[in-house]
């Protein structure tokens, strides 16, 4: 027996030693972050809160359910709500009731990604912010939220009677913990406390950082609101409308306007009503103003529970620490959302819609089955983020056509020369992971030529599987068309410059729409040159032909799929000619934006477009009609 315990001692050792050795590295982790922001390992904490001090709070049973408000509004807006969200899903162990307050825009893009998202134990509501407008519209503010920045003095009264708490957070928020640890803070509230705030990390209202600065009344410092526990019912109660209207009236009095929006108009009432406030830890908002002192608040990684870019030049600040607050940021912008559809472990909770049926058919799955990893494609949903860049809408013409088209990353070089080319509205779904997307907003805003197009309106569908979803793409950038006409195009397809013009006047000329189902083809040529001058006219497209440096498309992979344009009659036609659907026909066509949608189980590629249309000429719309003769449709580059 004693040569079986020598062995158990020495693995004893080895885990002690193991141990220490962790231990040792966690202390050394620690002190090099410290090294990290202060440049100096050994110094003690900095300025702290006061309300840093006493016993940490309990946190909140572990099913129950948190209340979150945000304001949110446009486009650019949309995409930091998804950032700051992304935080606080990473880090939760609660089930969330989103409260979003949007305007039209942002309430299209949010709904939809919610909706796809499919992100187990979150509840979204959502409130028009143009109702509320008339409460916040008498009050001049100088502040760039306009009069958004102004809604969270209005939520008293907005969210649903029952309501009794909720945090209320900037989109230009990034949480490093779990906002459960946030929630439990309102266990330290007094009777008489109901709203919770971090003291304001600058001097702004102090009044002394510039000559004739005269900030509005605060408390000290004042708080900053950009992270705020609400008691709903203590406010209510108290009379909030009236008192923060009061005060505010008075003080516009002797001041032109907010220069902090909501902020302002907060201090203001704190300082008349100082009981109402509970000072929160610092840490819970650290304020990367172009003013800011927040480094007085942590000294280590560690100590970060909530980052809020408070400055107009957000990631561009001016901060000590700035490359690892940014790097933090950007942490959470690329982070694969797809990962956070995770549930809550031993925290029941209703299923988003579809979920169950859809996890019941991924069950019945035989991954032995040759096809699996295409059925798999067919049931999954992807994430989808519509108009991801600013965007708009074109008027409302009668005949205006949009440009239908998908892509995935190694296409964008193709969007300049499509936007030279098609003058008029675009809506292009592009596949692209998470990361991607902002490799496509830095390039987009790089290209002079993307940048002035407001009129194209950008689609992400994050890319999930290892098959290319073509039809889902599709339908999603034809769905999001707004004009009553759409032309079913390819990402490598040029179009004729003049074919935007002509479409227009062909469906008016044609009397499509309520009078006519008809579809009209546009012819397509391919070459096989990248170095290459579009013809201008169709006299100099017949000339490349017949020279050998165009070919009608798939010429010589595929003719069938094109055969039935009958480019010989073509050639000669003066005036535009009806052809017949065949088998196997694929053309390039312009047809009325509520035509049947594409086959989603279609993924990959191949027979995609052969089967849209033998559905257009089972609705009816087979009869087609090749664009005009003189105009060259489309070239591909391939």
């Amino acid at each position: 027996m004693l040569p079986r315990g020598r062995p158990r001692a020495l693995g004893a050792a080895a885990l002690l030693l193991l141990l220490l050795l962790l231990g040792f590295l966690l202390f050394d982790w620690r002190l090099r972050g410290a090294a990290a922001l202060d440049g100096d390992p050994l110094a003690g904490p900095r300025d702290s809160n006061p309300s840093d001090c006493g016993p940490q709070p309990l946190p909140p049973p572990k099913c129950e359910l948190l209340h979150v408000a945000i304001v949110c509004a446009g486009h650019n807006s949309s995409r930091d709500v998804i950032t700051l969200v992304k935080s606080m899903l990473f880090y939760r162990k609660n089930p969330l009731h989103l409260h979003l307050v949007t305007d039209a825009v942002a309430r299209n893009i949010l709904e939809t990604l919610f909706h796809t998202w499919m992100v187990p134990a979150v509840r979204v509501s959502f409130y028009d912010a143009d109702e509320l407008k008339p409460q916040v519209s008498w009050i001049p503010n100088k502040h760039y939220s306009g009069l958004y920045g102004l809604m969270k003095l209005v939520l008293p009264g907005t969210l649903p009677a029952e309501l009794a708490r909720v945090i209320v957070l900037d989109t230009d928020i990034t949480f490093a913990s779990d906002i459960a640890e946030l929630w439990a803070l309102f266990a330290h509230f007094s009777d008489t406390q109901a709203i919770g705030l971090v003291e304001n990390q600058s001097d702004w209202y102090l009044g002394n950082l510039w000559k004739n600065h005269r900030p509005w009344p605060a408390l000290g410092r004042g708080f900053n609101t950009g992270v705020i526990l609400l008691r709903l019912d203590r406010l209510r109660q108290a009379g909030w409308e009236q008192m923060w209207r009061l005060t505010a009236r008075r003080e516009l009095l002797t001041l032109p306007a907010t220069s902090l929006a909501d902020q302002d108009i907060f201090n203001a009432v704190i300082k008349e009503h100082p009981g109402l406030v509970r000072p929160l830890p610092c840490v819970w908002n650290v304020q990367l103003s172009d003013h800011t002192l927040a480094e007085r608040c942590y000294s280590e990684a560690s100590d970060l529970k909530v980052i809020h870019w408070n400055s107009p030049k957000k990631l561009r600040v001016k901060n000590k620490h700035v490359k690892l607050f940014r790097n933090f940021y950007l942490t959470f912008l690329e982070y694969d959302g797809n990962l956070l559809r995770r549930g809550l472990f031993g925290c029941p909770s209703q299923p988003p819609s579809g979920a169950e049926q859809l996890q019941q058919a991924l069950a019945q799955l035989d991954e032995e089955d040759p096809c699996f990893e295409f059925r798999q494609q067919q049931l999954t949903v992807h994430r989808v983020h519509v108009t991801f860049l600013p965007h708009e809408p074109p008027p409302s013409q009668p005949h205006d056509v949009t440009l239908v088209a998908q892509l995935s990353m190694d296409r964008l070089q193709m969007l300049e020369a499509l936007c030279r080319h098609w003058p008029g509205p675009m809506s292009l779904a592009l596949y692209l992971t998470d990361a991607e997307a902002q490799q496509f907003l830095r390039f987009v805003e790089a290209s002079p030529v993307l940048a002035a197009r407001q009129d194209v309106a950008y689609h992400v569908v994050y890319r999930e599987g290892p098959l290319y979803p073509v039809n889902q793409l599709r339908n999603v950038a034809l769905a999001q068309a707004l004009t009553p006409y759409v032309f079913l195009s390819d990402i490598d397809f040029l179009p004729a410059y003049s074919l935007y013009d002509y479409l227009r006047a062909s469906i008016e000329q044609l009397g499509l729409g309520s009078r006519r189902k008809a579809a009209l083809v546009v012819p397509a040529f391919e070459t096989l040159h990248y170095r290459f001058s579009f013809p201008p006219s169709k006299v100099e497209l017949l000339a490349l032909l017949d020279a050998g440096a165009l070919y009608t498309f798939r010429y010589h992979e595929w003719p069938r799929g094109h055969a039935p344009t009958d480019y010989a009659r073509w050639r000669e036609a003066q005036a535009p000619y009806g052809v017949q659907w065949v088998a196997n026909y694929e053309p390039y066509v312009v047809v009325p934006r509520d035509c049947p949608r594409y086959d989603p189980r279609f993924v990959g590629f191949g027979w995609n477009k052969v089967a849209h249309i033998v559905e257009l000429d089972a609705q009816e719309l087979a009869d087609l009609w090749p664009a005009h003769p003189h105009h060259l449709a489309a070239a591909h580059l391939d």
